[in-house]
């Protein structure tokens, strides 16, 4: 048992700690001390979760909507920093944040007083269709906010609401790249058969393409970006699908260090299929782009090396189709650098890269070769919303001023330290322990185990989120400290106490 957590525990009153983690703690230094953001220090439990108000709200609602996926509701006027406070009033630690969206936490100060500023309350009041009537502040507030922390090589952006959108309008860029080189020309002539056929949904006007996703992998919700999301059933279920190419995802083994060589020939495998279906689709629908997470997130927190990722920007690179990476969840610090992808080292850039959940807003950048010319053809009413962009650019200054990438992959470290060490601690429960920066995720015995540890854990005030089968994963805000890294792990083992046997 280890001493050093007892002492913190016993200074800071948590409930019932069990000593889990050997290691030196992480120092907090004067730029993120440790409570500064939150006003509760701990979780409290008054209810049961889901309460009592709970299911009395979720009662009103059922009667209007389906219920199924709700988990209880929040009271976010009283929710604060890595604190969420649900009807119950019950104060909950947040490692899941709005399913990875929450980059500063609940009620931030510096947002809140954004809020009450007139330049954003006219930028709310008065929503524009900005790809038609944008405000005479846009062209500097994308220079201030998406261009500001724009990927390496990209120089072009693009909003939208959200994740889905931004893949989905990603994958309709790829496909007019890929028509302009084919025909040496963004538009065909005037009086071409395309204009015709394309309103009947027939060739030339509406290609045979496709996208080339993996398993295991969430894109979106919408028709097209759907056919590319391979992680559960009912995501899919009586929707009709394009038939597009689906290459397998490298099913890593941990320790990673125990199993390199396994390991690599897994992803060269990969690869490999990767290869032969582009080259098998090009007679039945040319594959126009690949589409990647740089760790599938809803599928199970898959990971593959940067070596695996740069492998595979070279194979696009050969066969001429273009590469988006879907950052969607990875972006905005939480790996340890803004863009995931970024930990990669490649030679040549991704020629896009999408965005939503923490960047408030959804969209994509991409390079010139890219981009189009005529209106309308990448369109919608909103194309966003530019008060996101208001908090983006404020989230980005605090951000940078107090170093929170870094404080991630800090942060990170002692996260997966952690685990591993409660993975000793429970040997037969718990394994594969990986991640990048906060962006974590384990795997408990199975699936059911799994779901009674997460439910166990929300009920002694602990929110994480389930992905893949019996994955239990971490996404926390960039305020997340050690100090929360401990009140989590301790969670997790009472949780895994309760399922032993």
């Amino acid at each position: 048992m280890s001493s050093h957590i007892l002492k913190w525990s016993h200074l800071h009153r948590l409930p019932r700690t069990t000593a889990l983690i050997k290691g030196a703690r992480p120092q907090h230094t004067a730029a993120s001390p440790v409570y500064r953001d939150d006003v509760y220090q701990q979780p409290l439990v008054k209810t049961e979760i889901p309460g009592p108000k709970t299911k009395e709200l979720s009662d009103r609602t059922s009667s209007m909507q389906n219920t199924g996926a709700l988990a209880f509701f929040c009271d976010f006027e009283r929710s604060k920093a890595n604190y969420l406070v649900d009807a119950d009033e019950n104060i909950i630690l947040d490692c899941f944040q709005q399913i990875s969206s929450m980059p500063l936490g609940y009620n931030n100060q510096e947002l809140l007083d954004l809020c009450k500023t007139p330049a954003f309350q006219s930028t709310v009041l008065n929503r524009p269709a900005l790809g038609t009537f944008p405000g005479t502040d846009f062209p500097q507030l994308i220079q201030d906010t998406l261009l500001k922390v724009a990927p390496p090589g990209l120089n072009q952006a693009v909003t939208m609401a959200c994740g889905s959108c931004a893949n989905e309008n990603a994958y309709k860029v790829v496909f007019m790249w890929y028509m302009k080189n084919q025909r040496g020309e963004e538009l065909p002539l005037p009086d071409d058969e395309a204009f015709t056929s394309c309103m009947k949904n027939q060739i030339p006007g509406s290609p045979k393409l496709s996208i080339l996703s993996f398993d295991g992998a969430f894109h979106g919700r919408t028709l097209g970006t759907l056919s590319t999301t391979h992680s559960k059933p009912i995501h899919k279920l009586d929707i009709p699908a394009f038939d597009w190419p689906i290459a397998p995802f490298p099913k890593l083994k941990y320790p990673l260090e125990e199993h390199e060589s396994e390991n690599s020939k897994e992803e060269a495998r990969c690869l490999a299929v990767v290869e032969d279906l582009i080259t098998e689709w090009s007679k039945r629908a040319p594959v126009a782009g690949i589409v990647v997470e740089p760790i599938q997130a809803e599928g199970g927190d898959n990971h593959a090396s940067d070596d695996f990722f740069r492998k595979l920007r070279e194979i696009a690179l050969k066969h001429n189709v273009a590469f988006v990476v879907d950052e969607v969840q990875t972006g905005v610090a939480i790996t340890g650098k803004w863009w995931a992808h970024e930990h990669w080292g490649l030679e040549t850039p991704p020629d896009i890269v999408t965005f939503a959940k923490k960047m408030y807003i959804g969209g994509y950048y991409f390079n010139d070769n890219m981009r189009w010319n005529t209106g309308y053809r990448i369109y919608n009413t909103w194309m966003g919303d530019p008060s996101k962009l208001l908090f983006l650019e404020k989230t980005i200054d605090i951000i940078n001023s107090r170093d929170l990438v870094s404080a991630a992959g800090t942060t990170g470290d002692y996260l997966i330290k952690s685990l591993k060490d409660l993975e000793k601690a429970q040997p037969g429960l718990l394994s594969s322990s990986r991640g990048r920066g906060m962006f974590t995720a384990t795997n408990v015995r199975d699936p059911g185990a799994r779901d009674k540890v997460v439910k166990h854990m929300l009920s002694q005030g602990v929110l994480v989120g389930a992905c893949g089968s019996e994955s239990i994963r971490f996404r926390p805000s960039l305020l997340f400290t050690p100090t929360h890294v401990d009140i989590a792990m301790d969670r997790l083992n009472q949780g895994l106490n309760s399922v032993k046997g």
